[in-house]
């Protein structure tokens, strides 16, 4: 299908009625990117006097599909249970916005956080950057980027069942290919949408499994589910982080599928486990 029909069709899904974690407040604000361009993003603020850590949060959906209002839940509670400021990312879409402009939007919004974050009660030094899926990629990226070119500096960060190659051949893929909520004709269908040409599917930005340099990058809290085709990149990623001395926790949720951290009606004592286990993680690493 066409990118546009398929966002269509779920902006008609009726919203789910899931239970809302109290917070002090929630602000959506437009920020700029490039000089002709604002992107959107939501502002968790939890309850409490400050100034509160940071967590830049990127959505997921292939590159391609999702906003913010899919992880709204998720966002809310992480904010609510860890007592971070959560800034959720509308960063552009492919195919109308290929790679980098999605890695470019994500990196810019994590400068922007820094430079006003006294504005949003918080604390510059403290940034965690996290995300699920292709939000779990960007995450990564960012880090990689933000270490490249001596930008912000990140404290920790969290990969929630992360994309980190492009290659499709996994032994996930192969036992979990069609039929576990995330097919591989469907990460297929992403990339192709993502990329501008078959050289970028090797690009460290965009694989970041393929790097050449795993040092001196932020503590990582890895999730991946068992019956999720990335699974194996997420652990394997966390194994290379491992082996550069990088401070790695490692989570593979058993018995869960692709998606599930960002459907609360659903998962929700799972969700609320794994953000506990987030918060836990973040004492031991800020």
């Amino acid at each position: 299908m066409d990118p546009q029909a398929v966002r269509n069709i779920l902006a008609q899904a009726p919203p789910m009625e899931v239970e809302q974690a109290p917070l002090a407040q929630t602000e959506d604000r437009l920020i700029p990117v490039d000089p002709d361009t604002d992107i959107r993003i939501r502002i968790y603020t939890p309850e409490g006097t400050g100034p509160f850590p940071l967590f830049v949060y990127y959505h997921g959906g292939g590159w391609v599909i999702g906003d913010i209002e899919m992880t709204d839940a998720s966002c809310r509670m992480i904010a609510n249970r860890t007592s971070h400021v959560v800034v959720s990312v509308d960063y552009r879409l492919a195919p109308e916005h290929k790679f980098p402009t999605p890695v470019n939007d994500a990196y810019a919004a994590l400068q922007w956080v820094q430079q006003n974050a006294a504005e949003l009660n918080a604390n510059a030094s403290k940034i965690v950057v996290g995300g699920d899926s292709a939000g779990g990629n960007l995450a990564a990226v960012v880090a990689m980027k933000s270490r490249d070119e001596q930008g912000p500096a990140i404290s920790a960060q969290i990969l929630i069942y992360p994309v980190t190659n492009l290659d499709f051949n996994t032994s996930s893929y192969q036992s979990f290919q069609k039929g576990f909520g995330l097919d591989r004709e469907l990460m297929i269908w992403f990339g192709q949408h993502y990329l501008a040409d078959e050289a970028d599917s090797r690009h460290p930005y965009v694989a970041p499994l393929l790097a050449d340099d795993f040092s001196n990058l932020p503590p990582a809290f890895v999730i991946t589910a068992e019956n999720d085709v990335l699974r194996d990149e997420g652990l394997a990623y966390a194994n290379h982080l491992q082996a550069a001395d990088i401070k790695v926790e490692s989570l593979c949720e058993a018995g869960l599928v692709h998606g599930y951290f960002s459907n609360l009606l659903v998962f929700p004592d799972r969700i609320k486990a794994a953000i506990a286990k987030i918060a836990q993680f973040l004492q031991e690493v800020e």
